[in-house]
């Protein structure tokens, strides 16, 4: 399944539970509550909701009932929910952007508008800097205090990169349906996979600018157009992502790709280098006073100037010119290189597939390997196992393991790691396991040394250190950590920390994976998929490691089964 269909599962569930939330506010009963089952089991299934509406089979989904079974129906034809849309205009404030905020929830946005008359985001952010929301009863000065770091951090215009990835695959394999068009790139951040995107910018090469042009402002998503040219044309989409489109001389092509994918600080620094050699570098090519040197592919740029060529993830001003000049930019691992993923939730927890689903869809991606390794501990939202059920999964696997060939399928588990570092475990059922990922579920606030001892001491009894900053992208910034510290005690306990691939967490990022790395630690990439479909979350994460210069060497999902199992 495509990137584009798992977000489309996705984007429905959101809408299902903004609806809940402002029905929640409205203090309407059982409905909330409904919405949220229904947007859980579609957030987590396994096909295409639109293949699973044209089979009619979409109250089959638990929790879709007539009624929202008839709102995504309506999604699915129009793109919009029209009682969505209703609901929002009855609501007197933005309970969509101040429930972008860390910490405030229906019922606290409604609390705050009846005592403060808060309406909108800039209005909560006076409010609180006036020392207003103090006053309170039952928020104080804490909440206050929260409410105004997390505001900068919650409200945020960039949008998640594996959200935003496959609306712009899809942008462009539209614009590649016009005749006219002989190539099309996505350029910008977007293409150095940055974790979160302000715009979009897409470089095309065609035989008709004003026909490609039409067809760009005329795509089916478009919210607005902002202005329409010859050779530049700039769109707002329905989700409020600013788009812009170039059109580009064949002979430019590569000169462009390179110059609107760098960042800044990476342009700036090549541009002087060229410079330093007597020549200049623009959007338009390479030129040695008025001759053109190069221009029509990137790699000739880089070559031309003395460099090895660098992959666009690294264009970052990250060390990555200086390794170019030395030819010492390594092999970067490739989606290719991974053998099984390590951290994957079935239905035992809060998954939706089955063991042997899990399986049969590892098997198709050409893994070795897959660990199931379901909640165990405290977090109750996510239907923990205790030892019975474990077992129970443990014959499970040994039947499944039995009736398929050529995967493995390890016995593991995610488990919580309390405030003294300790595992939510029985010691005897944890040595049966293959592979332990600990992760921090709860007391965000520790200071950084406290929390970095609390991982470091839960290294003694697990494989992995499941996504080890907790951040959850436009919501979350995640606790504290010394990732130096971390690096060290995992590379000595020979212990591995994880690249979450989930697109809200991208945890560990590209820099802190960098810094890891120079200590000489190793990394896990994994999806903490709940579904199958998100097993192709995997790009994500090696487009991370990639970012850090990882080679599949220092991965160890590239191993062989021997060789994981030698270093588990």
């Amino acid at each position: 399944m495509s990137f584009i269909i798992i977000m489309k599962n996705l984007e429905i569930a959101r809408i299902l539970y903004e609806i809940a939330e402002m029905l929640e506010v409205q203090e309407v009963a059982f409905k909330p509550q409904a919405y949220r089952k229904a947007a859980r089991n579609i957030e987590t299934l396994s096909k295409d909701i639109q293949e699973i509406a044209d089979e009619g089979r979409l109250k089959e989904i638990p929790g879709v009932g007539e009624s929202i079974a008839e709102k995504v129906e309506e999604y699915l034809d129009t793109g919009q929910i029209k009682y969505f849309k209703e609901l929002k205009k009855k609501m007197p404030y933005d309970i969509e952007g101040m429930g972008n905020i860390e910490g405030l929830g229906p019922k606290t946005i409604n609390l705050l508008y009846r005592k403060l008359g808060t309406k909108t985001v800039e209005q909560l952010k006076k409010a609180a800097q006036k020392g207003k929301i103090r006053q309170i009863k039952g928020l104080g000065p804490k909440t206050e205090e929260n409410i105004l770091k997390r505001m900068a951090y919650s409200t945020t215009k960039r949008f998640v990169l594996g959200f935003i990835l496959p609306e712009a695959e899809e942008l462009k394999e539209y614009l590649k349906q016009g005749g006219e068009v002989e190539k099309v790139e996505l350029a910008g951040s977007i293409r150095r996979r940055k974790e979160t995107i302000g715009d979009l910018d897409i470089l095309v090469i065609s035989k008709d600018h004003k026909k490609t042009m039409e067809r760009f402002v005329h795509y089916p998503d478009v919210k607005d157009i902002l202005g329409q040219g010859n050779t530049k044309s700039s769109i707002i989409l329905k989700n409020d992502v600013h788009v812009d489109l170039r059109v580009v001389e064949n002979k430019s092509f590569g000169a462009a790709m390179q110059y609107f994918t760098g960042n800044k600080d990476h342009n700036i620094l090549l541009r002087r280098i060229a410079i330093e050699k007597g020549c200049k570098l623009n959007e338009y090519g390479l030129f040695k006073g008025k001759k053109y040197i190069a221009g029509k592919n990137e790699k000739e740029i880089y070559n031309k100037l003395g460099l090895q060529y660098i992959p666009p993830e690294m264009r970052t001003n990250t060390g990555e010119l200086e390794l170019a000049k030395k030819k010492k930019i390594p092999k970067l691992i490739e989606l290719k290189d991974i053998q099984g993923d390590l951290h994957v939730h079935s239905n035992y927890s809060d998954g939706s597939a089955s063991i042997k689903e899990i399986a049969l869809t590892a098997k198709k991606l050409g893994y070795k390997y897959i660990a199931i390794t379901d909640h165990h501990g405290k977090v109750m939202i996510a239907n923990p196992l205790d030892t019975k059920r474990l077992k129970k999964q443990f014959k499970e696997i040994d039947k499944v393991n039995k009736q398929i060939s050529g995967l493995t399928i390890l016995k593991g588990a995610e488990v919580d790691v309390v405030a003294d570092g300790s595992l939510l475990i029985n010691e005897k059922i944890r040595k049966e396991l293959d592979v332990v990922v600990a992760s921090v579920h709860s007391k965000f606030k520790m200071d950084k040394e406290s929390m970095t001892d609390r991982i470091i001491k839960a290294m003694d009894s697990a494989h992995i250190i499941g996504h080890p900053t907790g951040r959850l992208l436009n919501k979350r910034e995640g606790y504290d950590v010394n990732i130096n510290r971390l690096a060290k005690a995992a590379k000595e306990k020979k212990v591995f920390l994880e690249i979450n691939s989930w697109p809200e967490r991208s945890d560990l990022n590209g820099d802190k994976v960098r810094e890891a790395n120079k200590v000489g630690c190793k990394f896990s990439i994994d999806t903490d998929s709940h579904a199958v479909n998100q097993l192709k979350f995997m790009a994500l994460g090696v487009s991370i490691a990639r970012r850090a210069g990882l080679t599949k060497n220092e991965v160890i999902n590239t191993y062989s089964l021997d060789k994981l199992k030698k270093h588990l």
